[in-house]
């Protein structure tokens, strides 16, 4: 605050604070909302399933709670099976199938959610649309990467893992 003969001057007007708060506070949301679609985008095709067959679980008389547990059971065994059978396909064209399978779902949810965004401030219906294809890219191959991160890799150890068997102990042999 600077005081000019006698009068004190204000450098910051209330509006230009709320406008500066408020102007953070929006990044940081929209920041927010980018890392939770990134976050969960792997979850797409487990979570779709899951509310489909709540859908029909509770159209067919089993009642809300009935629909939530069968929702969660067979989200839970989606995802389940994608990752067992994604880490134990041996060959490249069955990974990339079962990537894919999963991959797509969480590409036109980062579509949607990337389109929802831009539209607040580009303008031009091109530029939407070239955003929302860049945005659906990131997120589908962001899903891919986060499944494939979670397969074991194989093990260059002599072992289980490597299919060798295993020498017996000190114990197991006769007279130790």
């Amino acid at each position: 605050m600077v005081v000019v003969e006698g009068a004190a001057v204000a450098h910051f007007t209330e509006t230009t604070t709320m406008f500066a708060i408020s102007l953070a506070l929006s990044v940081a949301g929209v920041g927010f909302c980018c890392w939770l679609l990134f976050t969960l985008a792997i979850y797409a095709l487990p979570f779709f399933l899951g509310l489909t067959a709540a859908f029909a679980a509770y159209h067919s008389g089993c009642g809300i709670l009935g629909a939530i547990i069968v929702a969660v059971m067979v989200g839970a065994a989606m995802l389940a099976i994608g990752r067992i059978s994604l880490a134990h396909a041996s060959s490249a064209l069955a990974r990339a199938a079962i990537g894919l399978l999963y991959a797509a779902p969480a590409a036109v949810a980062g579509y949607e959610a990337t389109l929802g965004l831009v539209q607040i401030g580009v303008p031009s219906a091109i530029w939407r649309q070239v955003f929302a294809i860049c945005g659906s890219l990131a997120v589908g191959a962001t899903a891919r990467m986060r499944l494939a991160s979670y397969t074991p890799r194989p093990s260059t150890e002599r072992g289980i893992a490597g299919g060798q068997a295993l020498r017996p102990s000190v114990a197991s042999r006769p007279g130790g």
